[in-house]
């Protein structure tokens, strides 16, 4: 997700878009510690997306 479409979003649909980051954040870590993942750049990934969400997240309620 690109940080214009994080941007595009309100904030609802961000606080949506968080918890399914975190929830897959957590499962993918428990997939990688049981047996490893094909690709654990993908934790890195999910990890930044919600730095970005919760970026986004503060700067919307600072406006407010």
């Amino acid at each position: 997700m690109k940080n214009e479409e994080i941007k595009g979003l309100n904030v609802t649909e961000l606080n949506e878009k968080l918890v399914t980051e975190k929830e897959t954040l957590r499962k993918l870590k428990f997939a990688h510690k049981v047996s490893a993942i094909e690709n654990p750049m993908k934790i890195n990934e999910t990890r930044k997306l919600i730095a970005r969400i919760n970026t986004e997240l503060s700067a919307k309620s600072k406006v407010k």
